[in-house]
């Protein structure tokens, strides 16, 4: 099965959809004047503001969602098996990818929140959403969102699951079976709750989760000080084909850089977008650049910090694919265990059972969130039936489960396989989609920046800019819409409610 799995990533990750991560990236910093730069005043601030309703979430719930989904695997397990694969140069291009991937991300969510709907008493968006409204190419919409429920409920729960069962088993010697027994029950306890215990489980856990792992890093960072500049020479250099040792490693480092990159921030693979479409904001460009913001945070600030704990301590081997090893000082240790080695070579005794903890909270969290974008794509087929189908909702659970339990007790690299094959598949039909809406957004994006020039708090109209298919934000406007008190809301109030 890992062979099929392979052969079918070599077809989807080839070199094409690595530089089309960078060239896309690179195309909306132009044409949005670097939005992801100029503006990060306004995303850290936006951050905190806006309201809830009864129908939505707030946007710092949607970005706890967010980072609830992003934060996890990638941002430690991740990072180590690009440093595996791709050597310290790979560091780099993750940095490049997720500088290039705000604006990427700007234009996914604010295309998102021009779309959403409002179904079953609760907003909706996504991916399918803009593809149906925005495109008008239902069959699109609906080959995106299956795709996207095979994705979070078979292909990527299981990258989770084994990320948490290797590092409860490396701390405490507790046998995967019983970690992933211990994850199906209390995960089904949550996703049998609903999407509002989902965002407020995220509300509380992620905040609290990564400032503890951020915190834990600063005190290894400032211990090791004086070697911070040598492990920043050794990713440029390796990333330039400038070091000794890794200098022909340039493909790879971009390759694994921009793939777990990717997989870190999620910046264009459009599964970031279900949880910004929820959220209650006065204009979809807010939106925009919250999650913008959180691309920053997830990739340049998290991931840096387990990057430089892995090669400042040394607790690393690069094994390129089909190479022999550069280094082999670790021997058969998983890629995935790097940072769990690295913390407790500083802290002996305290490292891999802290690791193992912060691990089980940033994946689960991401688990939680899997749930919701896949039961959020399910809703998008359901939306015109008069009757809803309740037993794909019911399916749709038992299968992430029982495949959270079979990711806990199968091979690593079956695992990260599966994972790199669904978020493949994901983008190349984002991709495909974002760039044919690239007008609309633009004009949003313009249309926020006139209204904060003019003092005002923005609002936003799609019919003064004659964009069509963004039936929910007309609605907001007539005299009739259960939505319209939300504009008098947003204008009084700037504080997050709690």
């Amino acid at each position: 099965m890992e062979s099929i799995v392979n052969w079918l990533n070599g077809i989807v990750w080839s070199t094409a959809l690595v530089y089309l991560f960078l060239g896309v990236g690179l195309f909306y910093s132009i044409v949005t004047r670097f939005v992801q730069v100029r503006s990060i005043k306004d995303m850290v601030k936006l951050s905190f503001q806006g309201g809830s309703s009864k129908s939505g979430i707030s946007s710092f719930q949607a970005l706890s969602m967010s980072l609830g989904s992003r934060v996890g695997t990638g941002n430690i397990a991740g990072v180590a098996t690009a440093i595996a694969f791709g050597g310290p140069g790979a560091v780099f291009w993750m940095w490049f990818m997720a500088i290039l991937g705000g604006a990427t991300s700007f234009i996914e969510i604010t295309l998102t929140q021009v779309y959403k709907s409002k179904l079953d008493g609760e907003y909706r968006g996504g991916v399918p959403f803009y593809i149906d409204k925005g495109l008008r190419k239902k069959w699109f919409a609906l080959i995106f969102a299956i795709i996207t429920m095979m994705v979070m409920g078979l292909l990527w729960p299981g990258v989770q699951a084994n990320t948490i069962a290797l590092a409860m088993d490396n701390a405490f010697g507790v046998q995967p079976v019983i970690t992933g027994s211990f994850l199906v029950v209390v995960l089904a306890a949550i996703i049998f709750g609903g999407v509002k215990r989902i965002a407020k489980a995220a509300e509380i856990v992620v905040p609290i989760m990564a400032i503890i792992y951020i915190l834990a890093c600063t005190v290894i960072l400032l211990l090791n000080i004086s070697q911070i500049p040598g492990v920043i020479s050794l990713i440029f250099s390796s990333a330039f084909g400038a070091n000794a040792a890794f200098g022909g490693l340039i493909g790879s480092a971009i390759t694994w850089g921009v793939q777990r990159g990717a997989f870190s921030n999620a910046a264009g693979i459009g599964s970031e977008t279900f949880e910004s479409g929820a959220a209650e904001v006065s204009h979809p460009a807010k939106q925009g650049l919250v999650q913008s913001f959180s691309v920053y945070l997830d990739t340049l600030f998290i991931c840096s910090a387990t990057a430089f704990m892995i090669l400042l301590t040394g607790m690393y081997d690069v094994k390129p694919g089909g190479q022999a090893p550069i280094t082999n000082n670790l021997g058969n240790v998983e890629p995935s265990s790097y940072t769990q080695l690295a913390v407790d070579s500083i802290l002996p005794g305290f490292g891999a059972s802290f690791l193992a903890i912060a691990l089980l909270f940033f994946c689960f969290t991401t688990l939680m969130s899997y749930y919701y974008k896949a039961e959020t794509s399910l809703a998008f087929i359901n939306r015109n039936r008069a009757k809803k189908l309740m037993w794909p909702k019911h399916v749709l659970k038992v299968v992430l489960l029982a495949m959270v339990f079979f990711g806990s007790v199968a091979t690593a690299g079956l695992v990260w396989a599966m994972g790199d094959l669904g978020m493949g598949s994901m983008a190349w039909l984002n991709f495909v989609a974002i760039l044919f809406l690239t007008k609309p957004a633009l004009k949003v994006l313009k249309d926020y920046e006139k209204q904060k020039k003019e003092g005002k708090d923005p609002v936003f109209n799609p019919t003064t800019l004659g964009i069509k298919g963004a039936d929910f934000w007309e609605n907001k406007y007539t005299e009739d819409s259960p939505n319209s008190e939300y504009i008098v809301k947003e204008s009084k109030s700037n504080n997050i409610e709690m």
